[in-house]
């Protein structure tokens, strides 16, 4: 029997909406605490972590698997201390597994679940599993009756685990350019060729060197990313915003979750575009993005976390088409009519049914605004109602990109607005807060945050001398984050202290986004950012941007 206290799930009591999603689980879990991690010492009983969020597909399918069934959860309950995790609530932690199952299989992805032992060191990590082996993949019952099977005979003697500090390899910018080349995918747009992630950061960076000078390779790959973007299965054309990524080479069909990142990176780098094209097309994106934060994700002054993929367990149903429905809903004139701009047919792109996918950039408002409106009565995605810090930060940066290069005060006003309630919300004057759910402040503070307000703060008091001393503020506040090293990500009472993670993904890390605050600090003060060397491409795109501001 486990401790008293611990022979139940206990979740019911959380804020975050993904442990809530958790807390009828069989398995006896528990919030990540300091209670919880003396209670696996003084038992010596390994922890069972699970990290995940609100809005992942696979978590749930896992939930209604694994985590449900019964014979699993005995085996966790009698052997393990189990712990779930919202890894937007705690970055540090997932992170640090993430680096861990990174690099001991190349690979990653959530759930993201990991043996560990009673003094936090990672045994074994791994994403998805079903409940029993088959096809080659192991189950949850076999690895895990492994690793009992395995403490019980040998305990655990692992090296700790540190993650990586290093930062990215130093190249010139010709050398950068060389390998975004190699990668760019120059019949569907975006890099590689496999499935397609809107590549924000790589953007940001080619945006930010075509400000300075003309290069042909440079604008086709911008315009190439920009419009398949625009065009297909990754948008979406009838309420604006961008999904999460797509499964195919071609960018037609999505995985269908919305996330705040993905919203504020976009309508920064649509912006960035109707800047230096002037085109039409890419003002309106904007704008349908906004649209889109405003009607999916408002939340009383702040942005919500997410949408969810899934409606009713199926993934993509909101957004998906029958032929004859849509016959039905626009008639046969109309549905003509939009055939012409979509690329709908009865045999559907998706399990029988047409998600919209555009053929050209032609608009037809008033078919579209029909089809919305039916969509509007069917049941709708859950959001992830948590309001991050940073990430609310990272949409007031986009809002005054958007206001100052699509000319658009309303947007600057509204970027001051929110850069307002984020500071009454989750700055005291001294500590810098991360997250607000159901009702409660979660206190942990993290590089990420403060980097992203000391951004936004510098855009604004680059046009607004009133706002340079909260500009001053966080530019101290940023150097506590700094050791002999480098950059700290977080220094938690209740786990390692985490470095920084030093590679761009779907944000830019916390590294090369401190830096960029600070070169952008420096800017508003009309200084000179000193020079940066470049680094290698795709995991350093953000550092290459703050390569270019002493430009």
């Amino acid at each position: 029997m486990k401790a008293k206290g611990f022979d139940r799930n206990n979740l019911e009591t959380a804020s975050s909406p993904y442990l809530l999603q958790h807390a009828k689980n069989p398995v006896w879990w528990q919030e990540w605490s300091r209670e919880v991690l003396e209670v696996a010492k003084r038992r010596d009983v390994p922890i069972f972590v699970s990290s995940g969020y609100a809005t992942c597909h696979w978590c749930h399918v896992m939930a209604s698997e694994a985590f449900s069934d019964p014979s699993t959860a005995d085996l966790l309950n009698r052997d393990f201390i189990c712990v779930k995790v919202d890894r937007e609530e705690r970055p540090d932690i997932d992170h640090y597994l993430m680096e861990f199952i990174q690099s001991r299989s190349g690979r990653g992805g959530w759930p993201l679940n990991a043996f560990l032992t009673p003094r936090m060191e990672p045994i074994l990590a791994f994403t998805y599993l079903p409940v029993e082996s088959s096809h080659g993949m192991p189950g949850l019952k076999h690895v895990a009756s492994h690793v009992r099977e395995h403490y019980r005979e040998r305990g655990f003697l692992v090296e700790p685990f540190e993650p990586p500090r290093e930062l990215p390899e130093t190249v010139t910018r010709t050398e950068v350019l060389n390998g975004l080349q190699q990668m760019f995918d120059s019949q569907y747009g975006g890099f590689g060729r496999e499935q397609k992630f809107p590549p924000h950061c790589t953007l940001v960076f080619l945006l930010s060197l075509l400000l300075l000078e003309e290069e042909p390779d440079v604008r086709e790959m911008c315009l190439n990313t920009l419009d398949a973007m625009c065009l297909g299965g990754l948008n979406d054309h009838l309420q604006g915003g961008i999904f999460r990524y797509c499964v195919d080479r071609q960018w037609r069909i999505p995985h269908f979750e919305k996330m705040l990142y993905d919203q504020a990176m976009s309508l920064w780098c649509y912006s960035l575009a109707f800047r230096i094209f002037g085109y039409e097309r890419y003002r309106e994106m904007a704008g349908s993005i906004i649209r889109c934060l405003r009607e999916c994700f408002s939340g009383e002054g702040l942005f919500l976390s997410a949408l969810d993929a899934d409606t009713g367990h199926e993934e993509g149903a909101t957004y998906l088409w029958g032929f004859v429905e849509l016959e039905e809903i626009l008639g046969s004139e109309g549905l003509a009519a939009i055939r012409q701009v979509y690329d709908i047919s009865k045999e559907g792109n998706f399990e029988g049914r047409n998600h919209l996918v555009r053929l050209s950039h032609a608009r037809l408002p008033e078919l579209e605004e029909k089809l919305l409106k039916a969509r509007l009565e069917r049941e709708q995605p859950e959001a992830d109602t948590k309001k991050l810090c940073g990430i609310n930060a990272l949409v007031v940066i986009a809002l005054f990109q958007a206001g100052k290069f699509l000319g658009i005060q309303d947007y600057i006003k509204d970027a001051v607005s929110l850069f307002q309630t984020i500071l009454e919300t989750f700055w005291d004057g001294k500590r810098l807060a991360h997250c607000l759910s159901g009702g409660v402040l979660q206190e942990q503070s993290f590089l990420f945050d403060a980097a992203s307000l000391l951004a936004a703060v510098s855009m604004i008091a680059g046009e607004d001398p009133a706002w340079l001393g909260i500009m001053d503020e966080f530019q101290k506040y940023i150097l506590t984050f700094r050791d002999e090293e480098g950059w700290m990500e977080s220094r938690p009472e209740d786990f390692h202290h985490v470095p920084a993670p030093v590679f761009d993904h779907p944000t830019p890390s916390s590294t090369s986004l401190a830096l960029f605050a600070m070169a952008s600090a420096e800017l508003a003060l009309g200084k000179k950012p000193g020079e940066a060397p470049f680094r290698q491409p795709f995991s350093a795109d953000f550092f290459n941007v703050v390569a270019l501001m002493g430009s």
